[in-house]
């Protein structure tokens, strides 16, 4: 039987956090009966900086329930650093962590199927969305829009996976040596290169409230994504730069054979056109290059990414 940790960031979550104690708790109990974990078993909450009751009703749950363990971050350190300040503080308790959000969207009934593949061999179990049915349809939208862009610009990861995922404990210490501060963990993870498989998770409606992943966030967490582990974006820019001189090169070629045969009409919209193309370009390719310079700025600071106000155990 192996010490199984699951590990749930918490941003304002005060209204589903009872409720899901009480399902992971049921969950529990039955794979311990099953022999499949053992009874030191523990679900790790991270209080990232919420607003609301979240911490307070953790520690009451921590009182009240025998495998409720807590860890509160000092502030607002993102989903994805308290996903990773979970992960390195329970590896330290168990030989295997599971990571998923605190409103149990994810089927947690394929929890059961990743510590199987973990017995089989398996330092990696990826959660994999077969069905959205739950998620608004933006969202769905936006979501598979991303996954194939990011094969595009080749960043390795895999197709309709978030953070539900299990990893043991030698997938954990090798994660742990990443130090990168632009934390895009759905990307960082493949990387690693130990035996992995999947299963099939069914996306739930919240049982309370609403997401607090908001369209912002998703977008910066893909933004981050894409840079992070891929400069496709730049070579694209000098492609574009490069048909920009080809084009300019025409257009000189049709100015001088117009002066030449004294067909040269004076004109402003195909000069204001022009202006207004080529500004555009300027200016966004000056972004995409800003965007890569000021992650190399947040790198080279190596700035601890969380700091760990109080832990429960």
């Amino acid at each position: 039987m192996i010490r199984l940790a699951t590990v749930s960031p918490c941003y304002n979550e005060e209204e589903v956090l009872r409720h899901s104690v009480e399902r992971l708790t049921a969950l529990f109990e039955r794979m311990m009966s099953e022999g499949l974990i053992s009874k030191d078993s523990m679900m790790v909450f991270v209080n990232d900086g919420s607003r609301d009751r979240t911490w307070e009703i953790i520690k009451e749950l921590h009182k009240e329930n025998q495998y409720v363990r807590g860890i509160n971050l000092a502030h607002n350190a993102g989903h994805q650093n308290a996903i990773l300040a979970g992960m390195m503080t329970a590896r330290e308790w168990a030989d295997a962590v599971v990571t998923l959000d605190a409103d149990l969207q994810d089927d947690i009934e394929c929890i059961p199927q990743m510590v199987r593949h973990f017995e089989e061999g398996n330092d990696i179990v990826y959660g994999v969305k077969v069905s959205r049915e739950a998620d608004p349809f933006m969202k769905k939208f936006t979501a598979q829009a991303f996954y194939r862009l990011q094969n595009q610009m080749g960043v390795e990861s895999v197709y309709n996976h978030a953070d539900f995922r299990l990893m043991s404990r030698r997938a954990l210490d090798m994660l742990s040596e990443y130090k990168e501060h632009n934390l895009y963990l759905r990307g960082l993870i493949p990387q690693i290169g130990l035996p992995h498989t999947t299963v099939n998770d069914v996306i739930s409606e919240r049982y309370a409230g609403s997401s607090k992943y908001t369209f912002g966030k998703m977008m910066g967490l893909a933004l981050n994504g894409i840079t992070a582990f891929s400069v496709k974006p730049l070579y694209v820019i000098f492609n574009i730069g490069l048909l920009f001189l080809i084009i300019a090169f025409i257009i000189g070629l049709y100015v001088a054979y117009s002066l030449i045969v004294g067909t040269a009409v004076q004109g402003w919209a195909s000069l204001i056109l022009s202006i207004w193309l080529v500004g555009g370009f300027v200016l966004t390719s000056l972004g995409v290059i800003g965007t890569y310079i000021g992650k190399i700025y947040t790198e080279v600071k190596q700035r601890p990414l969380y700091h760990i106000q109080e832990i429960l155990d």
